[in-house]
């Protein structure tokens, strides 16, 4: 009998309708086609470790359907086999891990019916893979090393290890091209603190190094000229037969702790962070002026914060964030924010079938091909977006992409939990939440709770959240910065959290 599960809270019709989506079993495994490249993706392995290489650095290790259709039945077999134990997916090259999908391939095929079903199928495909990566059920590692955008996001962020180096830049710039934060962003960008996630959304801002280390989309910071090392080393573990998941990730979160000697300061400025980084005064503002539910609002907060005369505000970079947010696709900004919002509830599987019924409206629609024509293709121009104006996308325009039918349920399929895996209990999970969040530093609101919880000094509360972290490299440095910012400090020593 096939694995079966149900997905939960669907939305359909007008906003706020809800109504139950079919169940469904396991697909069959995707097969490569003649067409595909042959070594786009290489696979190696060393003792207890299997390797996946992203191998086309001439273009930044783009992701295509030919990549995908090799790596998802490998992923698959490895679940079945006694001698992988952990797997580690890294890009060619030193200057990109994975920078995107192949999107202007998909924009060439789009202006027929037929190339927009194609193009649908490929987001199916891909979505596959991610959600894949997400519930995988041994130790999964992707190192960041260089460019990670697009594609590349989906290809680590729901891995329960995320290595960034000191060449990493992250980024999803996918309103810059007339599309959405896809490949998962509905579940990882609301579960980022504060409003970090929207920031990056509606404005595809880069991270760089261990910027990404703080905001918590990497789970470790690891210099570069170490990760040769850091793949023997791993290869040298060695896991008992009956091992759960969460011992076996244990002990690999343990040996990537060996390999992080020294953090820079969230504090110290990166060199490409023009209004610092993701903390302090910056931080707030961001909280601030995001903490909407319309673009309108969000515009007026940042124009307000651009006039600001306060000490805290941020006008200079509000100016440019405002300048930034209205060269982008009035109809993406619209629906990513709509988008972020609701995916604050969706489990993890209803997030890629909700993210491909969204992905293959876009198909259709003018700005996606209008944005890659404009942006990516020579020569390089400003995009003309159809609509041209926010008040001309109505919530109408915006609620369609989120009615999933069960046509478009039936148009991708996403595995179950494999039931080979080195823990039972793993195969019912159908989480809202990353069962490996611990992995990262402690989120702003575990911090929240650390200090409501019971009266704590300062120095009590870093040292219980280095007790529960296990002292993990860079724990004092985030709880210090968001005491900093979010609390006070009474006469007694007693922390107290400011709203």
């Amino acid at each position: 009998m096939p694995l079966r599960a149900k997905i939960t809270n669907p939305e359909v019709g007008q906003l706020g309708q809800r109504a139950s989506i079919a169940t469904f079993s396991d697909p069959p495994l995707p097969k490569e086609l003649p067409s595909d490249e042959p070594d786009d993706v290489l696979f190696n392995s060393l003792y207890g470790v299997r390797t996946i290489e992203l191998n086309r650095p001439k273009k930044l290790n783009s992701l295509n359907g030919s990549m995908a259709r090799k790596i998802v039945p490998r992923l698959r077999e490895w679940e079945k086999s006694q001698m992988a134990n952990v797997i580690i997916m890294s890009g060619a090259g030193t200057k990109a891990f994975c920078a995107g999908g192949d999107v202007a391939e998909l924009a060439q095929q789009n202006n027929t019916p037929e190339g927009q079903r194609a193009s649908s199928d490929y987001f199916a495909l891909e979505y596959q893979l991610d959600h894949l990566i997400a519930i995988y059920s041994k130790p999964y590692i992707a190192i960041m090393d260089g460019i990670t955008m697009g594609g590349g996001v989906g290809l680590s962020v729901h891995a329960p290890f995320r290595i960034a180096t000191e060449r990493t830049v992250f980024a999803m710039p996918e309103t810059t091209i007339g599309f959405f934060p896809d490949v998962g962003g509905s579940f990882f960008l609301p579960r980022l603190d504060g409003e970090i996630g929207t920031h990056l959304a509606l404005t595809s801002e880069r991270l760089h190094g261990v910027q990404a280390f703080y905001a918590g989309i990497a789970t470790h910071y690891i210099d570069s000229s170490v990760l040769t090392s850091l793949t023997t080393r791993l290869s040298e573990l060695q896991f008992r037969d009956y091992a759960t998941l969460p011992s076996r990730l244990k002990l690999v979160n343990d040996t990537l702790s060996e390999f992080t000697s020294s953090l820079p300061s969230p504090t110290d400025f990166s060199p490409e962070a023009k209004h610092g980084n993701l903390n302090g005064n910056l931080r707030a503002a961001i909280d601030r002026c995001y903490a909407y539910n319309t673009i309108e609002e969000i515009l007026s907060a940042l124009e307000a914060e651009s006039q600001s005369t306060s000490p805290t505000a941020m006008p200079e970079w509000a100016a440019a964030t405002l300048s930034t947010i209205k060269t982008r696709s009035p109809t993406s900004l619209k629906v990513t924010l709509q988008q972020l919002r609701r995916g604050r509830t969706w489990e993890i599987r209803e997030t890629f079938i909700r993210e491909h019924k969204m992905a293959s409206r876009f198909m259709s629609h003018p700005d996606f091909v209008e944005g890659v024509t404009a942006r990516l293709m020579k020569p390089r121009r400003e995009p003309k977006w159809n609509p041209a104006r926010l008040e001309d996308v109505t919530d109408e325009d915006v609620t369609s992409f989120f009615r999933v039918s069960r046509e478009d349920e039936s148009r991708i399929q996403l595995f179950e939990p494999s039931p080979y895996g080195v823990d039972p209990s793993f195969k019912e999970a159908q989480y809202h939440d990353y069962p490996h969040a611990q992995m990262a530093l402690p989120r702003e609101e575990v911090i929240r709770t650390c200090v409501t919880q019971a009266p704590r000094t300062r120095r009590m509360i870093v040292d219980e959240m280095l007790r529960r972290w296990e002292r993990k490299l860079g724990v004092s440095e985030k709880v210090e910065e968001v005491l900093d910012r979010k609390t006070e400090t009474g006469e007694d020593g007693i922390v107290r959290w400011v709203n």
